[in-house]
């Protein structure tokens, strides 16, 4: 389908799927059976400038346009959902400071990430709090002109990897959601540490790390945006995050199709191509269908936060919902198509399977994101009642 890329989007595409072809799947095997940090691809992403597409000009980067965003996180998804995993956890990283940092926070963060200098990572899970996140005991108490932080956040992609975590901690519990607040906290601070890898089911080549804060003092310079605010910051972070999740969704769907089509065409079975089998064709088909949906989908609603609409968490959460979903049903039907070849590690789609699970899980379970697209229908049509 013609969805009207401008020339830049499109030699976007042409750059990242350069890279992904070039140096990301010749090495995804590896990557994820030895569970490699990416760090050399995401330097090469820098030097190429994609590091930028979510960063405004002013700062280096390309613009900020999350439709940007999309297309690269889409290419790299094809790829190895590992290292597009942690690409699209430097831009979770990196959104509160868009988004709230003051002009002095920007200058300083925001040219390093474009160049992939700094890798960047979202500190908001905890062992007591995930989908009811706001139920954090990370605490931050301000002392003079500085914070002291204490906590430990669960689940942190890039953690023990990045040089800077957006950190959300309770500045006044008694406030409930109203009392957080986010921090910028550096790479080095004394008092930060990390917990053990953990051994995950897919995206390997990503590190998921707790992170832990033992009297991690921060200045309040490194707070973004007012006290209180961190539970507005969060928010407009997950809200354009989610697409990102649902671009990854639509590329690892896309890559898992393409392997099937590609697969069943050459595979002979009593003397002709599993896919002139109606019930492959008819599987083929379906998976197609759901990967055109899925993207135009993601499109719109990616489009539209560029177009400057203040009103798109429902719709981000059906991106996120849709794209996920998709990414899980047609890696599945793939492996199907693939018969037993397809459930040997010899095979691409074997991984796709595994890592596309996650997608349902991080940054707001599928069921979440139903409760949310249910209230937030809930509340459109009492306004217009």
């Amino acid at each position: 389908m013609n969805h009207f890329l401008t020339d830049t989007q499109k030699d976007i595409v042409t750059l990242t799927r350069q890279i992904a072809e070039g140096e990301i799947m010749p090495a995804r095997a590896k990557l994820d059976a030895e569970e490699i940090f990416p760090r050399d691809i995401v330097k090469t992403m820098g030097d190429a400038g994609l590091m930028g597409v979510f960063v405004p000009e002013e700062h280096g980067g390309l613009g900020g346009s999350i439709m940007d965003l999309c297309l690269v996180t889409e290419e790299l998804s094809k790829a190895c959902l590992g290292v597009s995993t942690t690409y699209g956890a430097i831009a979770l990283g990196t959104l509160p400071v868009l988004i709230s940092g003051d002009d002095a926070m920007k200058a300083r963060v925001l040219p390093k990430v474009a160049t992939g200098e700094w890798i960047a990572a979202f500190c908001l899970t905890e062992a007591e709090a995930g989908s009811d996140a706001f139920s954090m005991r990370t605490r931050a108490v301000k002392d003079g002109d500085s914070y002291v932080i204490n906590g430990t956040k669960q689940w942190i992609t890039n953690g023990g990897e990045a040089d800077f975590y957006a950190v959300i901690a309770m500045t006044d519990p008694s406030r409930g959601a109203r009392g957080a607040s986010a921090f910028l906290v550096e790479k080095g601070a004394p008092g930060l540490s990390f917990g053990k890898r953990e051994d995950k089911l897919g995206i390997r080549a990503s590190s998921t790390r707790e992170v832990i804060f033992d009297n991690v003092r921060v200045a309040a310079t490194n707070r973004i945006g007012r006290e209180g605010v961190g539970f507005l910051v969060t928010m407009r972070t997950l809200e354009r995050a989610r697409v990102a999740v649902g671009a990854q969704g639509v590329g690892l769907a896309a890559a898992a199709l393409e392997a099937a089509v590609a697969y069943a065409s050459e595979r002979k079975q009593f003397g002709k191509p599993i896919a002139a089998f109606q019930a492959v064709g008819h599987m083929l088909a379906d998976m197609a269908m759901r990967v055109e949906t899925a993207r135009a989908l993601l499109y719109a609603v990616a489009r539209t936060i560029d177009g400057g609409s203040e009103d798109f968490a429902m719709e981000s959460s059906m991106a996120k919902v849709i794209g996920s979903d998709v990414a899980m049903s047609v890696t599945l039907d793939a492996v199907q198509v693939f018969g037993g070849y397809g459930y040997m590690r010899d095979y691409p789609v074997e991984k796709m399977l595994r890592d596309a699970k996650i997608l349902q899980i991080y940054e707001g379970t599928n069921q979440i994101q139903r409760n949310e697209i249910a209230q937030a229908l809930i509340k459109r049509a009492a306004k217009r009642s």
